[in-house]
């Protein structure tokens, strides 16, 4: 290896360590509110519709402003799309500590903390891969993925943490001191690239149809949104849900939901990861159909498992944790490679907001469900909301196959 070679690679694992630190600081108030749901069910006297409701539109409002967002990312340097993110997501937690006070006010910081998702999420990921390519980008995108991870489950801890010491407002503060920090650290380690003015209009930026016309980017993206339907369905009522479920078992010992969550986030990092290195060595549409067709098992199981022996039922959630998340790089990785290199970020744009209509409508229709069977004290509710699940999530694969077939058929 060369002197130049081994410099290059150093200069990527440093950029790759920092930006995923700053999209870990990001995270912070992303589960905030699911990490106390239990509290503001009790609080706000809120029901399952309108818990559903806070968590659904935030990411409602990422799926839109993302579609924008990312696209100019082929126009306008990443970076600045990054920084106006997170000043956007810095807002959005100070105002949730300063001015929420119930269902309506927190819908509209939640709003606003969406479009900071969307300005920083996938717009990050396009900044780190812009300034690196072949193996250190491929890795680059799981580890990045896997930082989503991470910085979730500190949330959940985080904010399940400090509602047992402080008041409730002090989690989003902290969230808002995070995102301030995430916006020095890319601004110092991410040098500034020109603007693609005389190369490509921001209106051809949005053009969204060589898109919608590559059927493999396509699969890859419907097997994304029903992913992110199951993802942000169980995290948002997983402490809600353990809450109950860890109520009146047995096992000798008690343990905060929010801590389950942690750990549980954490593997599913891990898991992000291993399922894409297994995906490079076995194929990639292979080991994602297998993972989500288990993962839409093991949902029925877990929505069947209150009332079971505490430590058994805790080992089913991080086994059901890990395989929700273990396709989630394989998936980002299959849609950015699909695309070709000049429409990378109008691909990433579409994917994310497509996407992301799974995660709008994953806690709501979880919520729905859960209250036309009992609401979230029925152990009934649990089992349909959780089936659910499973029937939604199988669908993506489904899609992939077909439209992977299709542009088989037609070579």
């Amino acid at each position: 290896m060369t002197t130049k070679t081994l410099l290059q690679e150093k200069s990527s694992i440093r950029i790759i360590f920092w930006i995923c630190i700053a999209e870990i600081l990001t995270m912070q108030g992303v589960f905030t509110f699911s990490s106390m749901l239990p509290f503001f069910l009790t609080e706000w006297k809120l029901d399952s519709v309108d818990a559903g409701w806070i968590s659904g539109i935030y990411y409602g409002s990422y799926m839109i402003s993302v579609m924008i967002l990312v696209s100019l990312t082929d126009w306008i340097d990443a970076k600045k799309i990054y920084i106006t993110g997170v000043l956007i997501t810095l807002v959005s937690c100070v105002g949730f500590a300063l001015f929420v006070e119930g269902f309506w006010s927190a819908m509209m910081f939640r709003i606003l903390g969406g479009i900071g998702l969307a300005g920083t999420y996938m717009p990050g990921l396009k900044a780190l891969t812009d300034r690196l390519s072949g193996t250190s980008r491929i890795r680059a995108t799981s580890f990045y993925t896997a930082s989503f991870g991470a910085g979730t489950a500190l949330s959940f801890l985080i904010g399940g943490s400090i509602l047992e010491w402080f008041s409730w407002e002090t989690a989003f503060w902290f969230a808002g001191l995070c995102a301030l920090l995430a916006l020095l650290i890319v601004a110092i380690v991410l040098e500034n690239r020109p603007n693609n003015v005389g190369e490509r209009s921001g209106l051809r930026s949005l053009d969204f149809r060589p898109v919608l016309r590559n059927k493999n980017a396509m699969g890859w993206i419907a097997c994304y949104s029903t992913h992110n339907y199951e993802l942000f369905a169980f995290r948002s009522w997983s402490v809600v849900y353990l809450t109950f479920a860890l109520s009146g078992v047995s096992g000798g010992f008690n343990i905060q939901p929010s801590v389950i969550v942690f750990f549980g986030v954490l593997l599913g990092m891990l898991s992000s990861i291993i399922g894409n290195e297994l995906s490079m060595r076995y194929g990639r549409t292979r080991t994602v159909v297998a993972i989500m067709c288990i993962s839409a098992v093991l949902a029925v199981v877990i929505g069947n498992s209150i009332g079971i022996y505490t430590p058994l039922l805790i080992v089913l959630v991080l086994v059901y944790g890990c395989f929700i998340t273990g396709d989630s790089a394989s998936i980002t990785t299959g849609a950015i490679e699909s695309s070709a290199e000049d429409n990378r970020g109008v691909t990433m744009a579409v994917h994310s907001s497509i996407g992301f209509i799974g995660s709008f409508l994953g806690p709501i229709g979880f919520g729905m469900v859960l209250n036309s069977f009992g609401g979230h004290n029925s152990s009934e509710g649990w089992l349909w909301a959780f089936s659910s699940t499973g029937f939604v999530l199988i669908i993506g694969p489904l899609i992939l196959l077909f439209l992977q077939n299709l542009n088989n058929k037609k070579r």
